[in-house]
């Protein structure tokens, strides 16, 4: 075992030769990128909600090598190790189950009798349990890799949604935050840092850039509605940003006449409005990476920055901009006018499959899960495995096998 306690495994593993030397964060990198519930990102919803439905449009798995790109390069920057952030930023979606932040919700009120869903705390469960590599132990990564892929690092509290680990995980996650200085609210390493600034990045321009693309986001309302603009900013308050309005809306001002995205407002999808619409992608991302960096780079000086050293330092303007974007997806992309009733089906087979699993357990669970299912000590601990089994499925596996569980008995009585 390493003496290094940021190299070390929860697990200790025999010594490999792979007839080249890499480093224990280049090895976490390969796990994650060679696992399963990073294939199957493929076919989990980012935003829009069909994911694989039209080429254009991001899925969780292109967010996520979006994500793991722009933490690479800010950690470079910093002197991070790149291959560490970069794993966190290829890992931090796994957990993420079918049908987006919608499917999450659903989960979590399915879950309550074992502690409820989240998709951030079920990461932690993918990297350290569920997947296939070491028995008890997931991927075994690394203590530094699980901490930076840990973006609330702390359990279910009251009032808060997010959280980062399950009750039943305590073990493993009370191992990966031994090095972390005590405090409250717990605090984050700085790559978890640069990698949640990296997702919020990816989050916000990409998103609006796909939902330009796909004609749901129209600028030109924004920029000539002055009610439309408070609506956008009330909705940003809410659900994104501390600032109060009247700096949204000086925030707002100021974005719609940066001339990077002026020219939106025309986009018709030919060959010229594409590129002027990746300008707006490359310009802004280039931007909110370099804030970061030069903010936190004129805090704490030179010199390479690694885990607890510092905080990850983003302006306040740069902040406002970032919530706007995501405001932007959120008002005309998640609650498009027309999408409900499809976000209302998308929970039902959700909770449907859980309930239907749960009765016809362990028979009916992949066999994977049907040996956990065996050795789970009670009903909340059965339950979560059914959870998990749901959560792991693409969205068009939560489709097909609800359709096959619910499928009308034929003359034999079976489906």
């Amino acid at each position: 075992m390493s003496d290094d306690p940021d190299a070390q495994r929860f697990r200790a593993e025999p010594a490999k030769d792979s007839g080249a030397e890499r480093s224990p964060f280049q090895r976490d990198r390969a796990r994650v990128l060679h696992s399963a519930g990073f294939r199957r990102l493929a076919t989990k919803t980012q935003v829009h909600s069909a994911a694989g439905a039209d080429d254009f449009l991001r899925t969780r798995l292109t967010h996520s090598l979006e994500v793991a790109q722009i933490a690479r390069e800010i950690g470079q920057r910093l002197g991070c190790d790149p291959d560490l952030v970069d794993t966190a930023g290829l890992a931090h979606d796994l957990g993420h189950p079918p049908f987006g932040h919608n499917g999450e919700d659903a989960l979590d009120v399915v879950a309550q009798p074992c502690g409820g869903f989240e998709g951030n705390a079920q990461t932690l469960r993918v990297l350290t349990r569920l997947e296939a590599k070491v028995p008890g132990a997931g991927l075994n990564l690394t203590r530094a890799s699980l901490d930076a892929a840990c973006k609330y690092p702390w359990f279910r509290r009251g009032g808060q949604r997010k959280f980062g680990a399950y009750p039943d995980d305590a073990e493993v996650f009370g191992w990966l935050r031994d090095p972390a200085p005590a405090g409250d609210p717990p605090r984050r390493c700085l790559e978890a840092q640069v990698m949640d600034w990296a997702d919020d990045v990816a989050y916000s321009v990409h998103d609006v850039e796909d939902g330009i693309h796909g004609g749901f986001v129209t600028l030109a309302a924004l920029r000539d509605d002055p009610d439309e603009r408070a609506a956008l900013c009330a909705d940003v308050a809410e659900a994104y940003s501390p600032e109060p309005p009247s700096t949204l809306a000086a925030g707002l001002a100021g974005l719609l006449a940066d001339p990077v995205l002026a020219p939106l407002p025309d986009y018709d999808g030919s060959h010229g409005a594409q590129v002027v619409l990746k300008r707006f992608t490359s310009v802004l991302t280039g931007r909110f990476v370099a804030a970061a960096v030069g903010a936190t780079r004129a805090t704490v000086g030179g010199g390479p920055l690694r885990r607890y050293a510092t905080d990850l330092v983003v302006p306040r303007e740069v902040r406002v901009q970032c919530a706007l974007l995501k405001g932007i997806a959120l008002r005309y992309v998640m609650r498009r006018r027309g999408v409900e009733p499809w976000y209302a089906r998308q929970r039902e087979i959700l909770t449907r499959l859980v309930e239907t699993l749960a009765g016809r357990a362990p028979d009916g669970l992949d066999p994977v899960f049907a040996p956990m299912w065996k050795a789970a000590a009670d009903d909340p601990a059965r339950l979560r495995v059914v959870v998990d089994q749901v959560a792991s499925l693409t969205d068009p596996a939560a489709i097909a096998w609800y359709e096959r569980l619910h499928r009308p008995a034929g003359p034999d009585g079976k489906p």
